[in-house]
């Protein structure tokens, strides 16, 4: 099955949505993912921000689990079941960290789904293909225990995308896929080419969903 595939609009950074929606659209990318929604004609589809903690709002596409701390897992589960809809977005050193800690807060905030980034699943020691069934969006990026983001060539990366595709497939997926990278330092989370690397795992993924011819 062929699924739409997008990118998030850090890969371009510092552009502005509009920009980073140009430069998309030129390199074959069906979306981009965005921190608020944007003229529709820019491709924007709006998910959240991985560096953003804002409060989920109703409606929210994606809001990522906040740190980790003392009273952080009351705050998450009363800020989800505040907005309906949102989807929370778990990583390394969040409150929802682990395939352990989605259950616990699915069965605090009944009917939460996600928004599953391989590249954090994959640098908690976790497998994306455990969360699948509980997605509503997927981003893409090659990681390993410790690693977020990789180059899709990485021979120590983890992620089998091939695998991950065959699951969206299995358990029926219709949402959209979005590749993820990003240059922020700032974050801990340093890239000299988050462009390219984007474009690399773009082309992998085609060629996945294309196959053979």
């Amino acid at each position: 099955m062929r699924y739409p595939l997008g990118v998030l609009d850090l890969a371009f950074r510092p552009a502005s949505p509009v920009e980073s929606a140009r430069q998309a659209a030129e390199l074959g990318f069906e979306h981009v993912d965005v921190l608020t929604d944007v003229d529709p004609a820019t491709l924007a589809l709006p998910v959240g921000c991985p560096t953003a903690f804002p409060k989920p709002q109703p409606g929210w596409s994606s809001t990522p689990a906040p740190a980790d701390g003392p009273g952080a897992w009351e705050r998450t589960v009363r800020w989800f079941r505040a907005a309906p809809g949102a989807l929370l977005e778990p990583w390394a050193g969040a409150t929802v960290h682990s395939i352990e800690t989605v259950r616990a807060m699915q069965a605090e905030v009944p009917g939460l789904r996600l928004l599953v980034d391989t590249g954090h699943v994959a640098d908690w020691g976790g497998d994306p293909a455990e969360l699948l069934e509980h997605a509503d969006h997927v981003q893409l990026r090659q990681g390993r225990p410790g690693s977020t983001q990789l180059h899709v060539d990485d021979p120590s990366g983890v992620v089998d995308f091939a695998a991950i595709l065959g699951g969206l497939e299995r358990v029926g997926y219709r949402g959209r896929l979005s590749v993820e990278y990003f240059d922020l330092p700032e974050y801990g989370w340093p890239l000299d080419d988050p462009r390219g690397w984007a474009v690399a795992l773009a082309d992998h993924v085609r060629g996945l969903m294309d196959g053979p011819g």
